[in-house]
């Protein structure tokens, strides 16, 4: 069992952004601009097991329940460069651009954000800084909807989710957050050395 997107993009929307995408890594490959991907994820204790495979007669239990939730916020680009940053809070459009400011202070080249259209990404906040930002030479590229296999930070979020949180993890918060902390430092070993 997988946990679906819920539609389909709109094809013509889906080719046309996905050919401005690779535009984009060509010129990244070229050394004319700087390409990143950003994208938020919630991990809790609602485990997220995509599919299982018991012997016959036998029946897997987890528990699932609520609790708090640990929010990461991730901007990283092909070379594995990777910044997260980790609340407790809830993620919205204020922490969004907070982020984007505190990342990129200032660009040496065209910059290129890649975001999906999450309600997050697209308010009235973010779309006031828009200008600003692409005064600054930072453009916010919206993905089509339903297209979570162009960004990056979403394939790496549903492999953190999928396959890298052990089934142990969700057996108490602490040993959860301990589980995440863990990921978080191997991958940040991993992709940022």
């Amino acid at each position: 069992m997988r946990r679906d997107v819920g539609g389909e993009p709109d094809p013509t929307e889906y080719h046309e952004k996905k050919a401005q995408l690779a535009e984009f890594k060509q010129l990244e490959d070229e050394g004319k601009l700087d390409l990143y991907y950003l994208d938020e994820t919630g991990f809790g204790l609602i485990p997220s097991v995509p599919y299982g495979w018991p012997d016959r007669g036998e029946y897997l239990t987890l528990k699932s329940r609520r609790s708090r939730r640990i929010n990461v916020l991730g901007i990283m680009n092909r070379k594995n460069h990777l910044e997260a940053y980790v609340l407790l809070q809830s993620i919205n459009s204020d922490v969004i651009v907070t982020c984007i400011d505190a990342f990129f202070p200032t660009v040496n080249k065209p910059t290129v954000i890649v975001v999906d259209q999450s309600s997050i990404h697209t308010s009235g906040y973010i779309l006031e800084k828009i200008e600003e930002w692409k005064e600054r030479g930072i453009t916010i590229f919206e993905l089509p909807t339903y297209s979570p296999e162009l960004n990056l930070m979403e394939i790496l979020w549903r492999f953190i989710k999928d396959e890298w949180i052990d089934i142990d993890a969700y057996s108490s918060w602490e040993a959860f957050v301990a589980s995440v902390e863990e990921i978080r430092a191997i991958i940040w070993t991993k992709l940022c050395n």
